[in-house]
């Protein structure tokens, strides 16, 4: 098979290193890819969005199957384009179609599918720029922190929990009428605060049949403790040692054989993955959102704990049969940790030369935000390498990542080094 990955991150050169490793692929396009997916695939200079410019790619290569990375092309519907069109509609395409992808594309409509299938959730209200009064309203019957959530995408950016209600109106007016988020924050979800600890589930499903994958933890802000902004993740850890089996089918019985069954009884066409956002409050979990892809730096853990053949799952899935897949997870731990720019999330320098890569024992390196350009390793993000490492138990892990770590070098490198800190 030939396959065509859409995505520029370290999930995306975490998914084309495990398909490298499938005897059913042949080649591997990715688009646009990085310095990374360049040593394992054919990068292929195309926008995620560019519907026209990827079709004639997958013609023109006579491209099997599409997985797509980022949840952009989902939301504006790549799914269905392929579906509708004579010459691309036998292509299989790993993610749900634009009316099951609009569980990440607006928060709202995550919010309304949750209740209306009885899944755990926080209460919410929704307001936009007419009724942003109200919000004020609604605000004060709360208790702080004051979740304020953008209702479409905002690249990960678009949630604030504040503990100061003047703040939280300011901010809720921020959004609504002065667009902070741009078109995203024209609506605003604002949610009761949930205190506990957060985790998060990937489940695969053809539509019918699911299979849950290992679960992971995030870490999402810049400083250490859990300070300081939000960025689009600083590392991860799998499996998350707090969720014994018990919860663990607290969740499944709860959240995932609700989720799955209410995405069939509302008719949302879904193929690919369903990353569910929880909080173990108590003994009990509850969702605080849906994504309609893998997480990142999420995958770059989970993936790697996978031993069963990607491309054969993922081929389980497109055929709707994946019920016949027994899938098989290393009893290792896997940990990551994000090497990022000097000054990211806010603005930060391109273009830094990465080097040390040569002395890495014992990790591996997914690239994110990096590139290259004359035969040198440059950075071209915000977050630029991943450092995945297994041990027995995930201190063993973290260890070994933090270890590797210290052999790179590039004007400015940032990273937390406390991944894992609470568990």
């Amino acid at each position: 098979m030939t396959i065509l990955i859409l995505g520029s991150g370290g999930r995306e050169h975490t998914f084309a290193w495990k398909i490298a490793q499938s005897p059913l692929c042949d080649k591997i396009f990715v688009a646009p890819g990085n310095s990374g997916t360049a040593q394992i695939a054919t990068n292929v200079d195309i926008k995620v969005t560019d519907f026209i410019a990827i079709k004639a790619l997958v013609l023109e290569y006579k491209i099997n199957m599409v997985v797509v990375g980022p949840e952009d092309p989902l939301v504006q519907g790549i799914h269905d384009f392929f579906l509708e069109d004579e010459q691309l509609k036998h292509v299989a395409v790993i993610g749900p179609q634009k009316a099951a992808a609009e569980l990440e594309g607006s928060k709202e409509f995550a919010k309304e599918f949750l209740f209306r299938h009885n899944i755990p959730t926080a209460a919410y209200q929704s307001f936009n720029a007419s009724n942003v009064e109200e919000g004020y309203q609604f605000l004060e019957t709360l208790s702080p922190p004051y979740v304020l959530k953008a209702d479409g995408l905002a690249g990960g950016k678009g949630v604030l929990i504040l503990n100061d209600l003047d703040e939280a109106k300011i901010e809720l007016k921020n959004m609504l009428v002065d667009a902070k988020f741009g078109a995203a924050s024209s609506k605003v979800v604002i949610e009761e605060f949930l205190d506990g600890i957060e985790l998060s589930c990937f489940v695969l499903t053809d539509g019918k049949n699911y299979k849950i994958l290992p679960t992971a933890k995030d870490y999402k802000r810049i400083g250490e403790g859990d300070t300081g902004l939000n960025t689009g993740g600083m590392g991860a850890v799998s499996p998350v040692p707090f969720a014994t089996d018990a919860f663990l089918n607290k969740i499944e019985e709860q959240v995932v054989k609700p989720t799955i069954k209410g995405l069939a009884k509302d008719n949302l066409p879904y193929k690919g993955f369903v990353f569910i956002g929880l909080i173990k409050v108590g003994d009990d979990p509850k969702v605080i959102e849906y994504n309609v892809r893998m997480g990142d730096p999420e995958t770059e853990v989970v993936l790697p704990r996978l031993k069963t053949d990607l491309v054969e799952i993922f081929k389980a899935i497109s055929e709707e049969r994946l019920n016949e897949i027994d899938i098989e997870i290393d009893d290792r731990a896997a940990t990551t940790v994000m090497l990022v720019s000097g000054g990211y999330p806010e603005s930060y320098e391109k273009g830094k030369e990465i080097t040390g890569l040569e002395n890495v024992e014992d990790s591996i390196v997914f690239h994110a935000g990096a590139i290259l350009k004359d035969n040198r390793i440059m950075t071209s993000g915000g977050r630029v390498m991943a450092i995945t490492s297994y041990g027995n138990t995930y201190e063993e892990a973290i260890k070994k990542s933090y270890q590797n770590i210290d052999k790179l070098y590039f004007d400015k490198m940032n990273y937390r080094k406390d991944i894992g800190f609470d568990l």
